[in-house]
């Protein structure tokens, strides 16, 4: 996900002593300090590991695949990605030859929905960062962390698709009955 950026809003303006309202500009421009968040979600028990990173390249994701392979001790793991260039990189490639454990599935392009992982973003982006203004990278990288124990504390397994339709017997009843 990303990239989310600090906007420290100034205080709720005032009037000024002719009678306008003061306004002040918001500053829109992604600038140096944005900041990327990285997340993988396990979806036999809806545990989420995520990291913040400065800028999204090879280096941070493969911080991040470190952090999701300490989180998964034991077994095979499999990363269902999109197509970024950090994530199919030579030295992503080099890196994963070392650690046999982790492989990638790339979804399709234009094909987000197929990925588990888009509706945790969604419960996050609204736990976390809704309604927020930051003042740096450094509250973004807590507010991340403590959303993310939030979220993995109430997590249940995810499942694709809705929950089947519970039986129609009332209309099976109104039919008999005539």
């Amino acid at each position: 996900m990303g990239p989310v950026i600090p906007r420290a809003y100034p205080a709720t303006p005032g009037w000024s002593p002719d009678g306008h309202r003061i306004k002040s500009e918001l500053d829109y421009s992604r600038g140096p300090e944005k900041t990327w968040v990285y997340g993988g979600l396990r979806v036999r028990d809806g545990q989420e590991v995520t990291c913040t990173a400065s800028s999204r390249n090879s280096a941070n994701y493969q911080r991040f695949l470190r952090l999701v392979e300490e989180a998964n001790p034991e077994g095979e793991i499999v990363i269902v990605t999109d197509n970024l260039s950090s994530h199919n990189s030579k030295s992503t490639r080099e890196w994963l030859i070392d650690h046999p454990r982790i492989q990638h599935a790339f979804i399709p392009v234009a094909a987000c929905w197929l990925n588990l992982q888009e509706g945790w973003w969604r419960l996050f982006r609204r736990t976390a960062l809704a309604g927020q203004s930051f003042a740096g990278p450094d509250d973004i990288d807590h507010a991340t962390r403590v959303a993310t124990a939030q979220l993995n504390a109430r997590a249940k397994p995810w499942i694709w698709g809705r929950p089947p339709l519970p039986p129609r017997t009332l209309r099976r009843r109104f039919i008999y009955c005539l």
